[in-house]
């Protein structure tokens, strides 16, 4: 009787909205992938039914997560982020290349991709740590460690390559501002891509000109404070320092397909043919959608196969395109109510391990929604990261319920004992 009453307690608004974004998804994918001959409904080499598998597959998955107890979580998940760094360890050796990326296994036909389950694995490991030192990360120390852990998985993932992937582990360090990091991190992770972005746009000499004059100015304001002369010299030096290392970071630790997009992007190339025919054709469906869309199955660009895998990454293009404005602002309210939905969660939990890892499992879904119509709309470079519960992919399907419904089953136990 009492787990019926605890079964009760789990937050079933987050579960509509999770419910209401994969069918959703799953409309979009079967449009994007929908051949041009009718076929069987059932026929399994269609994206859209391997997909409708796929989701047939989460409530079994969403059942046993739900039925562990609670305490479960946080008593292994030293363990689970161990499997989990051996999981994208052991790719380098075993791993399947597809796309030119070792970032899957191979199991006959299908395929699992380890670093779509390392990020709950992550979030548990980060909430862990934060709850056993029972301390906000204002010290240093905290601060490293509590960084190693973020970093661990994110550069075994980044030589597969996957920069994509390994970029969304960056969304953890959000968690450790509401346990008190200092939020002069945050400027000095802003102002670095600010100046890692200019530096490309406007060159290093330039970059290294401005840099001498703003801090001249600002040392020449505060001059009647008294400012420290050494101070400002030094961060002057770190930034041009900085300022200097964006063209080698940039020629040798992207590849060139990255460089591309970054480069169009920035409108320093213009590419509608090679590489930036991706953005470009889904810029152009999104844009013929309009205010309405042209109607389901009824997308002239969808159906023309013009953008290249679009019931992966760029499978917002579909919404745009057959949905048209209002839809596609429904599908963003949507991802917003979750993610809102989930801080407000966090807020109530009594403990910190729940905390962190539901602050974890909002900043992991807002990096990927974020990024991921960013660079379908052209507003920021291709870097292959899907939309959470749109995108084809067992992977990414299971690895993104995996990570919310932990979060579900904490909420649940948290709040049946308050």
């Amino acid at each position: 009787m009492a787990e019926l009453k605890k079964s009760a307690r789990f937050d079933w608004v987050t579960i509509l909205l999770f419910l209401a974004l994969v069918c959703i998804g799953w409309v979009n994918i079967y449009s994007a992938s929908l051949p041009e001959e009718t076929t069987s409904f059932f026929d399994f080499s269609q994206v859209y039914t391997k997909q409708l598998v796929f989701i047939g597959l989460t409530l079994p998955l969403i059942i046993f997560i739900l039925a562990i107890e609670d305490k479960f979580y946080e008593r292994f998940s030293s363990i689970i982020y161990l499997v989990a760094l051996l999981s994208l360890l052991f790719l380098f050796p075993f791993g399947k290349t597809i796309s030119g990326a070792t970032s899957w296994y191979g199991f006959g036909s299908f395929s699992l991709q380890p670093s779509e389950f390392a990020k709950a694995a992550t979030a548990l490991a980060l909430a862990k740590y934060c709850s056993d030192i029972q301390a906000n990360m204002s010290e240093f120390k905290h601060q490293l460690r509590a960084f190693v852990i973020i970093l661990i998985p994110a550069l075994l993932i980044v030589p597969q390559p996957d920069p994509g992937s390994a970029l969304v582990y960056g969304a953890l360090l959000f968690p450790l501002y509401r346990e008190g990091l200092h939020f002069l991190y945050l400027l000095i992770g802003f102002f670095a891509a600010a100046l890692f972005v200019s530096t490309l746009l406007f060159g290093v000499y330039w970059m290294a000109f401005g840099i001498l004059a703003i801090a001249i100015l600002l040392f020449l304001k505060n001059r009647k404070k008294r400012p420290s002369i050494f101070k400002y010299s030094l961060i002057a030096i770190v930034a041009i320092g900085f300022s200097f290392s964006v063209n080698y970071i940039f020629e040798n630790v992207f590849e060139q397909r990255h460089r591309d997009r970054f480069n169009i992007v920035l409108g320093k190339e213009t590419d509608t043919k090679g590489i930036g025919y991706n953005t470009n054709q889904s810029e152009i469906a999104i844009g013929s959608g309009g205010w309405t869309g042209k109607g389901w199955t009824q997308g002239t660009q969808t159906k023309g196969n013009f953008v290249p895998e679009q019931h992966t990454d760029y499978i917002f293009s579909t919404v745009g395109e057959e949905w048209g404005f209002i839809g596609s602002l429904i599908v963003v309210a949507l991802f917003i109510g979750l993610i809102i939905r989930v801080l407000v969660l966090s807020e109530r939990q009594k403990n910190q391990f729940s905390r962190v890892y539901g602050y974890s499992v909002a900043a992991i879904l807002f990096l990927h929604v974020f990024v991921n119509i960013g660079m379908v709309t052209g507003l920021l470079p291709t870097v292959g990261i899907p939309l959470p519960f749109f995108s084809y992919g067992g992977s990414g399907l299971w690895g993104f319920t995996i990570l919310l419904f932990i979060f579900v089953r904490l909420d649940a136990s948290n709040y049946y004992y308050t």
